[in-house]
């Protein structure tokens, strides 16, 4: 009997998605394509309004004008692949697999170091105002969001390297809508002990380091907030950082649900877990910092009545 020790023996995967009923693809299909859409026009929307106003210009909007984009690519990467699935056939290549990971774990980290960074921006403006100006400069605020979209590419390709080295052999089932490095541990019939080890010890710092970045920033925020002797002060100053811890208990929380666990108590309430920061938090995002943001509102609406008011081109005369 021909032994099989390659990676290559598996040169597709099947991926099983929410559902595997026939009667539930085309609802699916319906809702995830709705999402989608809504997902991509509510984050251009806030980019469009950052980037047209001229109020919105300072370090916190353009931030979250990048957090708007990355967003975009991230839901990119998932939905469209889901919507595929649910009316045609669920595979998808080696190749295919191992990209959509690489993507989705450099997106999701740099949504993270983004959140960091806004959490500084945060920091700084309330608990040092009178350096805000030249702490967070235009040279400082490009150089911050660099970092915040490379760092995070390297630590996805160590995952997929190590993953690419694993053998698949028997079950090509994937019980997830995407390539998730856990299901995907779970089918190799070779050791996963050194893939792991890294995800318990690199994945944690990459996971756990900025969620203490971002609560440290808070700690000091809430002490000089208390310090402020107005309760006017005090709710000025907690309404511009509600819409940012909004968004990072909702994406944090289903991120260490998910992966600070044991591979072997991996199980299909992380694979609903995993909507929260892959999918839901990209929709809720647009509506949590236009919502509860008044500027970020004015803006918007001002986008609005600007393509309103725009003059109908005249028609050319005889």
């Amino acid at each position: 009997m021909e032994e099989v020790n390659q990676t290559s023996s598996v040169s597709e995967f099947i991926l099983l998605g929410l559902s595997s009923r026939p009667e539930d693809q085309k609802p699916l299909f319906i809702l995830f394509l709705t999402v989608y859409l809504v997902t991509i026009i509510g984050n251009l929307l806030i980019i469009l309004a950052i980037h047209s106003d001229p109020q919105l210009q300072t370090p916190m909007y353009f931030f979250l004008s990048f957090l708007s984009f990355t967003d975009i690519c991230f839901t990119t990467t998932i939905i469209p692949r889901m919507l595929v699935n649910f009316l045609s056939e669920k595979t998808i290549s080696y190749a295919g697999c191992l990209t959509q990971m690489y993507f989705i774990y450099a997106l999701a980290n740099t949504d993270s170091c983004l959140l960091v960074v806004m959490a500084f921006d945060r920091y700084v403006a309330i608990c040092d105002p009178f350096h805000y100006v030249t702490t967070m400069n235009h040279r400082r605020c490009v150089l911050l969001v660099a970092f915040s979209c490379s760092l995070p590419h390297l630590h996805s390709l160590l995952h997929t390297l190590l993953l690419n080295h694993l053998t698949f052999c028997d079950s090509n089932v994937i019980h997830h809508f995407f390539c998730d490095i856990n299901p995907l541990l779970k089918l190799s019939c070779s050791s996963t002990f050194v893939n792991e080890i890294m995800i318990m010890s690199e994945g944690s710092v990459v996971l756990v380091t900025p969620f203490l970045c971002i609560t440290f920033s808070y700690m000091r925020i809430f002490i000089t907030v208390l310090k402020i002797p107005s309760t006017a002060g005090k709710r000025k100053a907690f309404s511009t950082c509600g819409s940012h811890l909004t968004v990072v208990t909702l994406f944090y929380g289903s991120i260490f649900y998910v992966y600070l666990q044991p591979l072997s108590t991996y199980t299909v309430r992380d694979r609903v877990a995993t909507l929260a920061y892959t999918v839901l938090s990209s929709l809720l995002n647009p509506f949590i910092y236009s919502l509860r943001n008044k500027d970020m509102e004015k803006g918007l609406r001002k986008l609005m009545a600007r393509r309103k008011s725009k003059p109908e081109p005249l028609g050319s005369c005889s």
